[in-house]
């Protein structure tokens, strides 16, 4: 089905770099050393950590479409949780979420079969990452996950100006790894950022589910497992 390609273009965060298993060790071990289990009355750490990541999924679809700017992403994920758990946010100590951001992109969990799969599809394909993390962090996440040799141009929003889902950054992706669209494909979690966003810019897209979510009726080519990609290429 995808015979005359060449060039695929990953997401990263939620794609291959498990966000939300590593964003949930931090907080977990900086709940309790910031004592937040005494702060909201909650000895579990459970449902700060559900709480936020609800939030943080929101606001970065806010983000994705430039409805808000990066100084209010991070504010307000943990803003918006203090406030849902009866907390005053002017209670938030700026020193967790320096921490946070310090610790977290050095994480190392990723999707089940992410090396294995890129090191195949390597052999046989050129590999581009597009992301719209933000550049330390990305930078981070992909030294300490040992994924920057898979890559051949990695292009990080923040640095381009513009984010995913808009057109103009998957036309810069492609001249950026010197490919033609009608040679290449974008494999990623966000059904309006990677799919229909490449979709929308000339480009085939697979959308990876790993949680198995029914398949919108837009949406041509799915996979729950990385694996699959081995198979399909």
């Amino acid at each position: 089905m995808f015979k005359d390609k060449k060039h695929l273009f990953f997401d990263l965060d939620h794609t291959i770099w498990d966000f939300d298993r590593n964003a949930e060790e931090t907080l977990h071990d900086l709940y309790y050393k910031f004592n937040f289990h005494d702060l909201f009355q909650r000895q579990n750490s459970d449902e700060f950590i559900e709480t936020y990541t609800v939030n943080n999924h929101r606001l970065w679809d806010l983000y994705h479409h430039g409805k808000i700017d990066k100084a209010t992403l991070r504010k307000l994920r943990f803003a918006d949780t203090f406030s849902q758990l009866g907390v005053d946010p002017g209670l938030f100590p700026v020193a967790f979420e320096e921490e946070y951001l310090a610790i977290c992109p050095t994480k190392t969990n990723l999707f089940p079969h992410a090396h294995e799969t890129l090191a195949y599809l390597q052999g046989k394909y050129r590999l581009h990452l597009i992301s719209n993390g933000f550049k330390e962090a990305c930078e981070k996440k992909l030294e300490h996950s040992k994924l920057y040799p898979y890559f051949e141009t990695i292009v990080i929003s923040e640095i381009v100006g513009i984010n995913k889902p808009d057109p103009r950054i998957f036309k810069h992706a492609l001249d950026n790894g010197q490919a033609e669209k009608e040679h290449a494909v974008m494999i990623g979690d966000n059904l309006d950022a990677d799919v229909r966003g490449a979709k929308n810019a000339g480009l085939e897209a697979i959308f990876f589910n790993p949680g198995d979510k029914d398949k919108p009726e837009d949406v041509e080519y799915m996979i729950v497992d990385l694996k699959e990609l081995q198979e399909i290429f």
